[in-house]
């Protein structure tokens, strides 16, 4: 079985809710405190809204699960007030090699370039990520975060969403304008509304386990698609925080599942894993997974986010960095809708935009464990054929597959306004902005350091807009403040040219000169109020 540790343990209060003489109502209610209803409620309450977020625990800390964030989860964070304690506490890493036996067939860096805040990825383990998160949920007096707190019972009403929560007191009711649904994989709430999934199921099996050893390897993500050490089979292996490490072997289909989380059957394959370094066994669990998901996300007043709306295998580190991007793209929607700046078509954007990521994410997925373990004798050969070849030519290199690494989608919006001019570079209509390094007011800092909470403008080596609507920011950026010249590269700016940004960073519209109505227009399309 499973080992669990526990490590933050917190107390069960009772609510002035509980005591109300009616239904009290709430404008948004989140179920699920883990990382992406955690990353929903800071978003949510940093811009003002009143949240009310429910856990079934009273605790985190069983098992390390999630371990490897990406660059824009990262960026995400940072936004929040978290991001650089979570990259300093983390273990940064950009390298990754994949072996054929023992030996190297193919290796990548994730972000060659310079000039970038965040790193590429950080490993560390879900229960510290989840502590940290909850520490910023407690410095919010706008959220109240209520554990012991179960769904058991949903009700959708016309102009809203009524709950019944079961406490160590006994039940009570709450409403809510809105609800977000974060309860996980095994998500309560989706079984409640009678919602299935659509997708594939995969029956190969893994081990997955956390040892402590101390070792002079370096941090790099390590994938063996038939290694000496565990012949047939593939393995994978990262570094973690605390001299951590995690180790994934493959096992396949028929693998008896409590067998083989047995110490006598797992200790001697770690063993020829890490060759017979000396190690503790910290955690250990077998998977199974799924590539799937909800047809749809948006269900009259609850939306559903992460593991509730979608699966997707481990291999590439999608699930929970897709999920993070769904918490970010439903707070600002859900916020301008509450202070009566868009209608529910915004909402619907959510849905527009948040399933073409998922199926963006299930289609890597399912090819990553295609190529991972493949289910003829004929694409083995063809398998390890590529693998053969990826030393010496290119073709061979793109077709490796050892889970594609989480990236942020770009999304094809009925938010964006369509280019009128052309563009080159980095930056793309539908994707978080780029980052890069700038120097305003005499300081060195990251221009996503600017974008913290509304839309945004930014404006090329040209006089400031005048008159710009109400609470929009601007940045002018010239060659003063662009020093390393990646501003202008990764935007392809040329002087005037201005570039609206969303709420959450991403790139709404884009000019080569200031227009005011076309500003107005574009606005009113990235609030969901026009699509002309």
């Amino acid at each position: 079985m499973s080992s669990h540790r526990t490590l933050f343990r917190y107390d069960y209060r009772r609510s002035p809710d509980q005591d109300a003489p009616s239904c009290v109502r709430h404008p948004v209610v989140i179920v699920g405190a883990g990382p992406v209803g955690l990353t929903a409620a800071i978003d949510l309450g940093t811009r003002g809204v009143p949240v009310v977020l429910l856990d079934d625990a009273d605790r985190i800390g069983e098992g390390s699960r999630g371990i490897c964030y990406a660059k824009r989860s990262l960026e995400v964070w940072d936004r929040l007030g978290v991001g650089e304690r979570i990259r300093d506490i983390g273990v940064t890493w950009k390298l990754g090699k994949v072996f054929l036996g023992d030996t190297l067939a193919y290796s990548f860096d994730l972000l060659p370039e310079p000039g970038h805040k965040m790193p590429a990825f950080i490993n560390l383990q879900q229960y510290t990520l989840e502590k940290v998160l909850v520490d910023r949920v407690q410095e919010i007096p706008s959220i109240d975060l209520r554990w012991k707190n179960k769904v058991v019972w949903i009700a959708s009403r016309e102009d809203g969403v009524r709950l019944t929560i079961e406490t160590p007191d006994g039940p009570y009711e709450v409403d809510a304008d809105w609800v977000i649904a974060a309860d996980g994989a095994r998500s309560t709430l989706r079984s409640l509304l009678g919602l299935q999934f659509s997708g594939v199921a995969f029956d190969e099996k893994f081990l997955i386990a956390d040892v402590r050893m101390e070792a002079d390897l370096p941090t790099e993500r390590r994938f063996w698609f038939d290694p000496t050490f565990h012949s047939g089979q593939s393995a994978l292996m990262h570094r973690q925080p605390d001299n951590v490490w995690r180790i994934d072997l493959q096992l396949g289909p028929e693998a008896d599942v409590i067998e083989e989380q047995k110490p006598e059957r797992v200790i001697p394959r770690l063993k020829r894993a890490l060759g017979g370094r000396e190690f503790s066994l910290e955690w250990v669990s077998i998977y199974r997974f799924d590539c799937r998901r909800l047809v749809r996300f948006v269900h009259g007043r609850v939306i559903f986010a992460g593991d509730a709306a979608h699966q997707v295998s481990p291999f590439g580190a999608r699930g929970g960095n897709s999920g993070v991007q769904d918490a970010e793209n439903i707070a600002w929607k859900l916020a301008a809708v509450l202070r009566g700046e868009a209608g529910d078509a915004l909402i619907g954007s959510y849905d527009t935009e948040r399933t073409q990521a998922a199926d963006e994410n299930i289609a890597h997925s399912t090819r990553s464990t295609d190529f991972i373990a493949p289910r003829t004798s004929a694409e083995h050969r063809l398998r390890n054929a590529v693998l053969a070849l990826a030393p010496h030519v290119e073709f061979a290199r793109r077709m490796v597959n050892s889970g594609r690494l989480s990236v942020a989608t770009i999304h094809a919006s009925p938010l964006s306004t369509p280019d009128e001019d052309l563009f080159a570079g980095a930056a793309q209509l539908g994707a978080p902005a780029p980052d890069a390094p700038i120097r305003i007011d005499g300081r060195d800092g990251f221009l996503l350091e600017r974008l913290r909470g509304g839309f945004h403008l930014i404006c090329a080596d040209g006089p400031a807009p005048q008159g710009l609507p109400k609470d929009i920011g601007l940045t002018v950026i010239d060659a003063n403040v662009d020093t390393a010249g990646l501003f202008r590269q990764r935007y392809d700016a040329t002087p005037g040219s201005v570039f609206l940004l969303r709420p959450d960073q991403h790139l709404a519209a884009r000019w080569r000169a200031f227009d005011r109505g076309k500003l107005d227009k574009a606005l009113a399309r990235a609030l969901g109020r026009s699509q002309g």
